[in-house]
């Protein structure tokens, strides 16, 4: 059964054409990975995914449910996580209570805001079990604007997945970071990802072919390529247009 289905996606700001037609599919546990040019829409496409930008025509389906129209919170519930280029968290809070928050986020009831977040075990062995498994878990009570680019972006990339998505879309989740450190993203998100599908907008190329099961490619607005990493890296058109070239989403 396919996990999501994007149906003749268009989006348009006033008369400008972002996305045209797109058509996507992502199976359970597929990773798959987005480039193109700078401006091709890669981001866009996400936020309408994901639901931060309506769609102006086209259906977007996840697990069977049309959820062309739905808020972000719904998406969340019914199983899609998503991180962002720029970091989104509370960086005046401690590192923990990130995590406890967007734990206690993917929750339907929000009666236990009366209570304390510690006061919930089961979030916090929880929090703690997510910690230890990029190594943070020393780091727990430190504010969040005291750690290193790195460690916060490993806080966003956590953060996805502490809803326990069937799929998660990441916005650039090795963006900004040292060679070094980008190249053990790959292993940070396999870990983290389990049984959950992957898609994902990247510039850094070591990232798309070390991660990848497949590779779209987006070009003004349109899905131009498809295919394994092998196939799409010997594609000539993909390589005069994109591959080699310095891009961001």
């Amino acid at each position: 059964m396919t996990l999501l289905r994007v149906e003749d996606l268009s989006k348009n700001f006033g008369g400008l054409g972002v996305l045209g037609d797109v058509d996507i599919t992502i199976e359970p546990g597929e990773r798959v990975a987005l480039i193109g040019p700078n401006g091709a829409g890669k981001t866009t496409l996400l936020n309408v995914i994901g639901g931060q930008l309506p769609a102006s025509s086209g259906d977007v389906w996840f697990d069977e449910h049309r959820i062309t129209r739905l808020p972000p919170n719904r998406r969340l519930h019914l199983g899609l996580g998503r991180s962002y280029q720029i970091n989104n968290l509370f960086f005046s809070l401690p590192l923990l209570d990130n995590v406890l928050l967007a734990l206690y986020g993917r929750e339907h009831s929000h009666f236990g805001m009366f209570g304390t977040l510690m006061e919930r075990h089961n979030l916090l062995a929880e929090a703690q079990a997510l910690l230890e498994t990029v190594g943070l878990w020393q780091k727990r009570f430190h504010a969040l604007d005291s750690l290193s680019y790195g460690d916060q972006r490993l806080v966003e990339l956590l953060c996805a997945f502490t809803s326990k998505p069937k799929l998660v879309l990441l916005d650039e989740p090795s963006a900004g970071l040292p060679t070094a450190e980008a190249a053990a993203f790959a292993d940070v998100i396999r870990g983290l990802s389990d049984e959950a599908a992957v898609f994902f907008c990247a510039h850094d190329m070591d990232l798309v072919f070390n991660l990848a099961d497949r590779i779209l490619v987006l070009y003004f607005g349109e899905i131009i390529a498809s295919g394994k990493p092998e196939e799409i890296s010997a594609d000539p058109k993909v390589r005069e247009i994109y591959l080699g070239a310095d891009d961001t989403c």
